[in-house]
């Protein structure tokens, strides 16, 4: 089982910046497929953005343009550059590893008007 610890959350004015990062245990080289998802309350979770082990991203149409995913494996660390944030951004944002289907506790983000 991998475990994740994001780390990076606060609150921020709209049109601030945030940098959310999420270390790993084990040999982040071999996990394929990890994500950046985010929960809004009374809201399901919704995936935010993808990054594969050979460098493929997808990002949610929401955030396209202001938020890029990153990973440094060396660090086992994983990371979410978020500019110009609004606050529909606001929500609890989780760390996952599809290979093992693992979850970070969540690092909440909250963006005043």
């Amino acid at each position: 089982q991998v475990q994740l610890v994001e780390s990076g959350g606060g609150l921020v004015q709209a049109g601030g910046s945030l940098r959310l990062s999420c270390t790993a245990s084990g040999n982040m080289f071999s996990f394929n497929v990890m994500d950046w998802y985010r929960q809004a309350p009374g809201k399901q979770r919704e995936l935010v953005a993808r990054i594969t082990r050979i460098g493929y991203i997808t990002y949610a149409d929401s955030v396209k343009g202001r938020f890029t995913i990153s990973r440094d494996s060396a660090k086992n660390t994983l990371f979410l550059q978020m500019n110009n944030l609004n606050p529909e951004d606001t929500a609890i944002y989780y760390c996952h590893v599809l290979d093992f289907g693992s979850w970070g506790q969540g690092t909440q983000v909250t963006v005043s008007s």
